[in-house]
């Protein structure tokens, strides 16, 4: 392992192989939604979860021509609605935390309309923000885009928020989401009020993930009371239906596996090498928001794949990935001989002596 991670440093590879942490599969039966939960269940891990844009082009490749149930289901008894970001993995904080992290909402805000409610979030010149019905009114709209020179990009056309967040993806990442991006806008804010990415909904994924990414389909997608399961369409957006019409659907098959006893690090790579693969490897944001979920079920900070080497002077994952891709914590130890990466329930990455016992994470 040392000299096949002296050959990658010599090679100056920095290596952007990503290795999926699960896979779909494409079912081209017709069942109900309920009858095709249980199918997945039975035969893989659930049906499908979507976290984010990557995975609907997974999707996509499958290209089937007909609508088909994913895990997406609106049934929340007690209907609260919860608030999420419209980017995956911007975490939304109602006000358990200090001022920095709050929302901006104006006086009396969000209240809401029952009869007709009020889902989607408006922000105020005075950087206010507001609810609003999200199709009633059109208005400009603020993009954010990760990789571009300009981040943040004021759209002067007139849509509704699902047009808006469309428009977005399709022409950059996504609708302006989480505090710190909204607060680096202040000064580039205009006269008018403008959609940002926050929304509300009672929609859930079967497996209980509580992933917020959507791709409603804005043409096709009515929040109907009879309609209350998702479903891809041939344009690879989402809508819904009647969850007792026959569907085929998607499965996914998980391959991250959260073993919930303590265990050095060396125990915990023996053991999922004897027992499945190997300790988890995160190469990208996608796979840690995946791996994110699991940490928080374990009952201690979980051994990720990860490792100090004293000779090189460097960290590695145990597939002899070098890190390119890091979650550490702001305030962390320095790195000393026998080191190893461990992951808390808030999805950061702390260093631990190896020695130290905690649950772990394996990839089949």
């Amino acid at each position: 392992m040392q000299w096949s991670l002296f050959v990658l440093i010599l090679m100056g590879q920095c290596s952007f192989f990503t290795c999926d942490l699960y896979e779909y599969h494409f079912i081209q039966k017709g069942k109900t939604w309920e009858e095709a939960q249980s199918y997945c269940r039975e035969h893989f891990t659930d049906l499908a979860t979507v976290s984010d844009m990557r995975d609907v082009e997974r999707l996509t490749n499958f290209s089937q021509t007909t609508g088909a149930w994913i895990g997406l289901r609106s049934i929340n008894e007690k209907m609260i609605k919860e608030w999420h970001w419209s980017l995956p993995g911007e975490k939304y904080y109602p006000s358990e935390c200090d001022p920095e992290c709050g929302p901006e909402w104006d006086t009396n805000e969000p209240n809401n309309g029952d009869d007709d409610p009020e889902n989607c979030v408006v922000i105020k010149p005075s950087q206010k923000w507001y609810d609003d019905h999200c199709s009633r009114t059109p208005k400009k709209f603020i993009c954010y885009n990760e990789t571009g020179p300009q981040k943040y990009l004021v759209i002067d056309q007139l849509k509704t928020w699902l047009q808006a967040q469309s428009y977005c993806r399709e022409n950059h990442t996504d609708l302006i989401s989480g505090i710190t991006h909204i607060k680096a806008i202040k000064d580039q804010h205009s006269s008018s009020k403008m959609w940002i990415g926050l929304f509300r909904e009672i929609w859930s994924w079967s497996d209980g993930k509580n992933f917020s990414f959507r791709h409603w389909d804005p043409d096709s997608f009515k929040d109907e009371a009879s309609k209350t399961c998702a479903m891809t369409t041939s344009n690879g957006k989402w809508s819904s239906d009647i969850c007792t019409d026959p569907k085929p659907f998607y499965c996914y098959d998980d391959k991250v596996i959260l073993i919930n006893e303590s265990k050095t690090w060396d125990e915990a790579l023996t053991y999922c090498r004897e027992n499945h693969h190997d300790l988890v490897s995160i190469t990208d944001r996608h796979q840690q928001r995946w791996v994110e979920k699991r940490a928080k079920m374990a009952d201690t900070p979980v051994w990720l794949g990860m490792r100090y080497t004293c000779t090189l002077d460097l960290w590695f994952w145990v597939n002899d990935r070098l890190v390119c891709y890091h979650n550490w914590a702001r305030d962390n130890m320095d790195e000393q001989c026998g080191m190893a990466a461990v992951m808390k329930r808030d999805g950061k990455w702390y260093k631990k002596a190896d020695n130290e016992k905690f649950n772990f994470i394996c990839a089949k």
